[in-house]
């Protein structure tokens, strides 16, 4: 299952699907496919690297990704970080993938950020992580007027999203700093649900104004891809043979509904104001320049490159991929640890109660190995009492390695005490320090 569920995170789905799981403590969000299956089953190779999809003067063409390097998939040779920018220069759009829980790839994105704000001041941010509701507090966040802890709590970053803001901190410090326009590509997780669950048709007028149009479900080459990831997963044996397909199909009809309102969303940015946006965005919805990117250039005509980091296995030197994987290939070491430790508490509302209440029993994270149970009230933590989810995960979000915070639960009309511990980091071997 611990398979199955990284595929789920890569595929963007707002909720399990027909596993009977508990539904989430924020919306599932997209993993790229790379890096998820290196860190779930490093000793399989990743279907997904060598697929022969995309460009077709390009996709039966590979190149070897040596550890610190970035390859050119239109050469398929070594380009150093400024060339790479220089030729990003005639782009609109500017792709760049990531593992959500990956410092490493948000650093990658800040950098070339930087670098593209230091080539035109007239650029923009374009993030996954945040519905258009929500814009106005983005807006408020670039002109200063906000905070971080306000603008954690204006946007509801911890209901909306469900990674530690510090993987995103120096993207949106920089924002900020320089005055860029932020903007929101996402929509609410319902709609997106509702569009797996039901398809499209079912929406409602108000739910079309976020999904506008359709999506299309026609692109071979792009369900090539998903199904790829998808039958890679591990699936529970009781879940195969007919009803898989079935199952598929409404993952398909949610990934490509996800990939098509972001496309919308980015090419509004860009010609709203005429500015270049740089998508930050799991790899799952760039690879082989298929998903919300390949969208974009159908609506709009707009140049766009994409950046997309692989992991390179502990013990390895490089990795083999196809050369339509991406336009610009990075190769970065494997993380023993992620920066920030998973909580995975999964919390809800519960109507006519003011307290907060244990979702699902955790199954993974620092929560998992803590005596939580599914139905657990929420009575205090540290002392101190919530009724807000978002207030609780920022200061869930503040553990770290080695720290521990103690909750008070109410169970069968008992009050509880439980221990949430973060482990300590492992010491670093030579590989890691070097």
């Amino acid at each position: 299952m611990a398979r199955l569920k990284l595929y789920l995170l890569l595929l963007g789905l707002a909720v399990l699907f027909a596993f009977g799981a508990a539904a989430a403590q924020a919306p599932v969000p997209a993993q790229a496919p790379a890096q998820a299956l290196a860190q779930a089953q490093p000793e399989r190779p990743d279907p997904t690297l060598l697929l022969k999809i995309g460009d077709p003067r390009l996709k039966d063409k590979t190149m070897e990704v040596g550890l610190g390097a970035i390859l050119s998939g239109e050469t398929g040779r070594a380009v150093a970080f400024d060339r790479m920018i220089q030729e990003m220069r005639p782009c609109r759009l500017v792709y760049i993938g990531e593992t959500h829980n990956s410092l490493p790839m948000h650093e990658v994105q800040y950098q070339v950020i930087r670098a593209l704000y230091g080539q035109d001041r007239h650029l923009a941010v374009g993030l996954e992580m945040l519905p258009v509701t929500v814009q106005e507090a983005l807006n408020r966040w670039s002109a200063g007027e906000l905070t971080k802890d306000e603008f954690l709590r204006a946007v509801r970053w911890y209901v909306n999203w469900n990674f530690n803001f510090g993987f995103y901190e120096k993207i949106l410090d920089f924002a900020k700093e320089h005055r860029l326009p932020v903007y929101a590509l996402n929509v609410p997780r319902e709609v997106i649900t509702k569009v797996r669950m039901r398809g499209w048709e079912a929406l409602t007028d108000e739910e079309k104004a976020f999904v506008p149009t359709a999506p299309d479900l026609a692109n071979k080459d792009h369900r090539t891809l998903i199904r790829t990831i998808f039958e890679s997963s591990d699936i529970p044996p009781q879940m195969r043979g007919a009803g898989l397909d079935m199952m598929f199909e409404g993952l398909y009809r949610g990934q490509s509904a996800w990939d098509e309102v972001m496309s919308d969303n980015s090419v509004r940015g860009a010609e709203s104001e005429g500015r270049r946006v740089v998508v930050c965005a799991g790899s799952g919805h760039l690879l082989y320049n298929l998903g919300l990117n390949r969208r974009a250039f159908e609506k709009s005509g707009l140049a766009g490159r994409t950046v997309v980091a692989v992991t390179i296995p502990a013990g390895a030197k490089s990795v083999r991929v196809s050369r339509t994987y991406a336009d610009y290939v990075f190769a970065i070491a494997e993380e023993a640890k992620p920066a920030f430790p998973t909580i995975g508490l999964a919390l809800k509302k519960v109507e006519n109660l003011t307290n907060l209440v244990v979702e699902s029993k955790p199954t993974e994270g620092a929560a998992s190995r803590a005596d939580f149970e599914k139905g657990d009230v929420v009575l205090a933590v540290d002392g101190r009492t919530y009724d807000d989810i978002n207030e609780l995960r920022m200061e869930l979000a503040k553990l770290r390695c080695g720290g521990e915070v103690k909750f008070k639960v109410l169970r069968s009309g008992q009050v509880r005490d439980v221990s949430l511990k973060c482990e300590k980091a492992a010491p670093a071997g030579p590989d890691a320090k070097k």
